[in-house]
């Protein structure tokens, strides 16, 4: 009889060397990088004072939806990040490591990280067909939502606050690997200009998308100390209440700039990611 575990495994490895499944991973790194450019675009804007848009998923989605031929590009973004999503959830079967506990701890650390890229893939995917078919609302107002409703359970405040220390721990594991450039491993780097740009982007775009992590964190964690939804918020409200400080709108900017940098960074991953099964 054959072991379960290793059913699983031949599936996953047939569907992630499907060519359509390749292709739509590459196209969602592609989407995915357009919307956080999308995003640090905003957030320039923002940090001079000169928009009232949204510089989180959604409103990048709602920018491309206003573009010409907008709604069959959020179409297709939305499947190529589901796409990506799947191919993540297989990815993650995939992950093969030693018999020892340690191999296995580490095995499950990259299986559980897979899954969890999947699932931010297929919420983002999700979220740019949303879009498409005209919902309203912003990510700033349904983080406060969300906080509110968890500050009503038992409890609240101590879920929030360690939801918020995640999203915090988060920030920094991406400015981690972006400063140890760990993200090179996922891909098969190119030689020459071409490598060392894609290595500079990684760098600076990992890092900027951190720090704007590790705001969103602190102020899920402020929300949760005074037990005030208001005080939460998504990326946008992170960015909006940094503008307000010392130097504020300078350290949007660089944020912005990071943004930027980590889009481009992802639209050049789409093209020389490292597809495990290949």
């Amino acid at each position: 009889m054959n072991d379960p575990d290793d059913i699983a495994e031949d599936a996953a490895e047939e569907v992630t060397r499907n060519p359509v499944m390749r292709v739509l991973a590459r196209a969602g790194f592609v989407a995915n990088g357009v919307v956080h450019g999308l995003m640090g675009a905003i957030a320039l804007t923002i940090a001079f004072g000169e928009s009232s848009g949204s510089s989180d998923q959604r409103g990048a989605l709602k920018v491309v939806a206003e573009a010409p031929f907008g709604f069959a590009a959020l179409w297709i973004a939305a499947i190529a990040l589901c796409g990506l999503a799947a191919w993540s959830l297989f990815d993650g079967i995939l992950t093969y490591g030693g018999r020892d506990a340690t191999a296995q701890a580490k095995k499950w650390g990259r299986r559980l990280g897979a899954w969890i890229l999947a699932i931010v893939y297929a919420s983002l995917g999700v979220l740019a067909a949303v879009v498409a078919v005209g919902a309203r609302g912003s990510g700033e107002s349904s983080a406060e939502s969300a906080s509110r409703g968890v500050l009503g359970l038992p409890g609240g405040p101590i879920l929030l606050g360690l939801g918020g220390l995640v999203i915090a721990g988060v920030g920094v594991g991406f400015g981690v690997i972006g400063v140890r450039g760990g993200f090179r491993k996922r891909l098969k780097m190119p030689g020459g200009a071409t490598g060392t740009t894609v290595m500079m982007l990684g760098v600076v775009g990992y890092c900027a998308k951190g720090a704007a992590l590790l705001v969103v964190g602190i102020l899920l964690v402020v929300a949760a100390i005074t037990v005030d939804p208001d005080a939460a918020g998504s990326i946008d409200g992170a960015l909006q209440a940094l503008r307000d400080r010392r130097f504020g709108p300078l350290a949007v900017a660089v944020v912005g700039v990071g943004l930027i940098a980590y889009g481009l960074f992802l639209m050049l991953r789409g093209k020389y990611a490292r597809l495990s099964t290949a």
